[in-house]
């Protein structure tokens, strides 16, 4: 779809090479610039106890490191450094995600390149916006976001998510913000700088729990997998074969049917589960009745009913569990990297037709 194009990625770790490599997936030649003198991407190094030491890349470069070029250069040397502007003459796209003031240190800022190619498109992720010279980490950023005093149970304490979540949802800016500037390239031949900042992509995803603050002055708190306007939703039950259920029960319509297939229409008699309102009022309740329902039934039998009726419900999985689904392996994008073979869940999975 996108064979044309011509990307040089000079960012590393998550962010920046999501988006390189969803160029990659939709056809783009991608080639990325490592930094020759520490050993390439940082991420190269960043092994699970149980990788081989003597391995030149981890699962995690891999994860987002698919169908790249990799190529290694020390960009404070000037012969290394001109190899990678012959690069950028005729690129269309360069993505970087340098640290404050490090992309003029380098020679490698968008004003820079616009000179070489003054048709690129400038694609970059920072930390904290352009005038901040603070670096960026994203269990901090969970942090300062809201993330973190939200994630987690009262017991808990604070909880950062378990993936680098503001990398990737700062990826999916870049990518949208990338793919309209291609748009007025096509229209107007200009080039573009498209910045992207993680603390904005934080904010930017707080959505509904941001505007239950901005409307209503209400402060979420760690409640868990809980919905703060809806129940049952995001209560788990085990049951009798001691797997855990999760409901997301958005109306009473499917609140009746889900208590029809346990066996629990006798409490449709309280008062307090009548309405969403109340059942999100009388919460704990409301768990402590239905938890002895669950645990009468195998959980199969329940999904199947569950299923057939439209009924949200799902299983708990853990990733073994989910990786054996069909459907989970069809989204997988194997290659070698150096001889060794790497699995990765693509990161274009639409589905575009005419």
């Amino acid at each position: 779809m996108l064979s044309h194009l011509k990307v040089v990625e000079l960012a590393s770790v998550l962010a920046g090479p999501d988006v390189g490599m969803f160029f990659a997936e939709l056809g783009a030649k991608v080639i990325k610039v490592e930094n020759k003198s520490t050993g390439g991407d940082l991420t190269r190094r960043w092994k699970l106890s149980t990788e081989k030491k003597e391995s030149t890349i981890s699962a995690y470069f891999s994860s987002v490191n698919w169908h790249k070029e990799h190529l290694f250069y020390n960009l404070k040397d000037n012969n290394d450094k001109q190899q990678v502007y012959q690069l950028i003459e005729s690129a269309d796209i360069v993505i970087v995600n340098y640290k404050p003031g490090d992309d003029i240190k380098l020679g490698m800022d968008y004003n820079t390149l616009k000179r070489l190619n003054p048709t690129i498109i400038y694609g970059e992720i920072n930390g904290y916006g352009k005038n901040s010279k603070r670096a960026a980490y994203d269990v901090v950023l969970q942090a300062e976001t809201g993330y973190m005093s939200m994630n987690g149970t009262p017991t808990s304490g604070p909880i950062k998510m378990p993936i680098a979540l503001i990398d990737v949802l700062a990826a999916h800016q870049l990518k949208e913000g990338i793919l309209l500037a291609l748009l007025k390239k096509e229209k107007t031949g200009k080039g573009s700088l498209v910045e992207v900042s993680l603390y904005d992509a934080a904010l930017a995803s707080l959505k509904n729990q941001a505007t239950n603050w901005l409307m209503n002055q209400f402060i979420p708190q760690r409640i868990g997998s809980l919905h703060p306007n809806i129940a049952p939703y995001g209560e788990t039950f085990e049951t009798k074969d001691n797997q855990f259920l999760v409901l997301a029960i958005g109306s009473n319509k499917h609140f009746k049917m889900l208590l029809e297939v346990i066996g629990a229409l006798s409490l449709l008699k309280n008062e307090k589960y009548i309405t969403n309102q109340e059942r999100v009022k009388h919460r704990k309740e409301l768990d402590s009745d239905l938890q002895p329902h669950f645990k009468k039934h195998n959980s199969k039998k329940l999904m199947q009913e569950f299923m057939q009726q439209n009924i949200p419900v799902g299983i708990v999985k853990d990733l073994k569990e989910v990786f054996s689904k069909e459907e989970a392996k069809k989204l997988i994008l194997q290659e070698k990297i150096d001889g060794q073979k790497t699995q990765r869940v693509k990161t274009a999975i639409f589905k575009i037709s005419d």
